[in-house]
């Protein structure tokens, strides 16, 4: 093995080491500058030693081999990397601040703030799963929050790429992690499977809002092996006040089988979004563990959580969409809704985990005051609210994959886009208009909704007259 070259003044690709800033079990971090790079930059090197943990270096060569190929606000900027046979680094931007770990005095945490919290790492989570990564370590002191408000998540080391060799399962047998944060199947030897990345994420959910861990603090390959077949106490035992709906959310990301766990992390963010929606179940009600006779079931049926076939991420992100529907129930032609209801009724059959955002935008007057009741009385948005809620009646979905907005906007389009935005939306579904005077003039919501969205648009047209072809007519832009 080289002799290391890390010294403060030393220089290394261009780069000039400064000071060490930390220095870990694994790696040591050092700030660095380069003429040509004008963010504040961090340099991670290994401990490659006599005696060092070989799973160190294996995991410090997955870091190296995923970090410059992701990309966003939610992960740290790659700028460079060396291989072991000179010397191993990776150079990463600084980004200012601490880790989440500093807020463990504060457990537990207020409700709203650990659900607004958990929400902006659960997005970040969402977007790293969509670069084909499932990150494998998430805790506090794996995230970091920008200055502009976006969770970070550091330390890949862990991770695996659906797109690369997974060096730490070809050469290890036991799985490396953060006992307290992970999930049963990893116990298995199971690492393609995003959901575990979810239940870590509950378990911080938990541990936020309790002040505990849902599995202690045991470390033990016996201890962790529990949570195979043992649930966690509900919240509600340990905080009286703890919320049904919030209670509802930690449990089925605790779920012991990652089928009945959220689908993705992004319907896991919408559901902290919209706390007032979540679906609850007899989750939110319990106060006890399953039964012992349960657990021992659970404990020696040899089909529960038995070692699975190689998963895709991206397929399986790609079945669990979110979908959004925006809808004209005030003044919007019944055919068009009919239209927009084929339509979504078709998309949904081809995708049993897909979740449904009905939307409908209360446009607001630019000049005059807006009245929040109509001719006879009702307010609208109540009244849109259920219109929503009539329409998506046929399409006969659980009430866990579906929810009514009512926005209130000046421009309509401008509201539908930024609620796909904010929503990780994957998929909007939008009818338009036949041609009008005012269309002519102004330009029409679903063309520009078509046209500046991030995501996939279906623009449905109303059903044509008898005679001349019939049926909805859509198109995606």
């Amino acid at each position: 093995m080289p002799k290391p070259l890390v010294k403060s003044g030393a220089e290394i690709d261009g780069f000039t080491i400064g000071e060490c800033v930390h220095a870990g079990g694994m790696a040591t971090l050092w700030t660095v500058t380069h003429p040509g790079i004008d963010v504040p930059l961090l340099m991670k090197i290994p401990r490659v030693s006599e005696g060092e943990d070989a799973a160190a270096i294996v995991s410090f060569e997955m870091e190296m081999m995923i970090l410059p190929r992701l990309a966003g606000p939610h992960v740290p900027a790659c700028f460079g990397t060396g291989d072991f046979a000179r010397q191993a680094y990776v150079v990463i931007e600084r980004i200012p601040g601490a880790t989440l770990y500093k807020r463990l005095p504060d457990l537990p945490l207020p409700y709203d703030e650990a659900r607004q919290l958990v929400a902006r790492i659960a997005t970040a989570l969402a977007d790293l799963h969509r670069q084909n990564v499932i990150h494998h370590d998430i805790k506090p002191s794996s995230i970091m929050f920008r200055e502009s408000g976006e969770a970070v998540l550091i330390d890949y080391g862990l991770s695996h790429h659906n797109h690369l060799p997974d060096l730490l399962q070809e050469e290890f047998r036991l799985p490396y992690g953060t006992a307290p944060y992970m999930a049963p199947e990893r116990l298995l030897g199971v690492r393609d499977d995003p959901r575990s990345d979810v239940f870590s994420l509950g378990v911080l959910l938990y541990f936020f809002t309790t002040g505990e861990r849902p599995f202690g603090e045991g470390e033990t390959l016996r201890a962790m092996r529990r949570r195979l077949w043992r649930d966690p106490h509900p919240p509600r035992k340990l905080r009286a006040d703890y919320p049904p709906w919030l209670q509802e959310v930690v449990l089925r990301c605790l779920e012991i089988e990652p089928v009945w766990r959220y689908p993705t992390a992004a319907q896991l963010a919408f559901d902290l979004a919209y706390p007032d929606q979540v679906k609850l179940t007899a989750r939110s009600e319990r106060v006890k563990r399953d039964s012992l006779g349960i657990a021992w079931r659970r404990r020696f049926n040899q089909g529960v959580m038995a070692p699975r076939a190689k998963s895709d991420v991206a397929a399986q992100i790609a079945s669990s969409p979110i979908l959004a529907v925006a809808l004209d129930t005030a003044e919007g032609a019944p055919e068009l809704n009919e239209a927009l209801r084929v339509t979504t009724q078709r998309i949904l059959a081809t995708l049993p985990s897909a979740r449904l955002a009905c939307v409908n935008v209360l446009k607001l007057n630019r000049i005059a005051i807006d009245r929040t009741l109509d001719e006879q009385g009702s307010n609208k948005h109540i009244d849109r609210l259920v219109a929503l809620r009539h329409w998506a009646t046929p399409l006969k979905l659980d009430e866990s994959r579906l929810s009514a907005h009512v926005l209130e906007a000046v421009d309509p389009a401008a509201a539908i886009l930024e609620f796909a935005k904010a929503n990780q939306v994957d998929h909007v579904i939008i009818g338009a208009r036949q041609s009008s005077f005012r269309r002519m003039l102004l330009g029409s919501v679903s063309a520009k909704v078509a046209s500046e969205a991030s995501c996939t648009v279906t623009v449905v047209r109303p059903p044509r007259l008898a005679g001349d072809g019939g049926g909805p007519e859509a198109g995606e832009g």
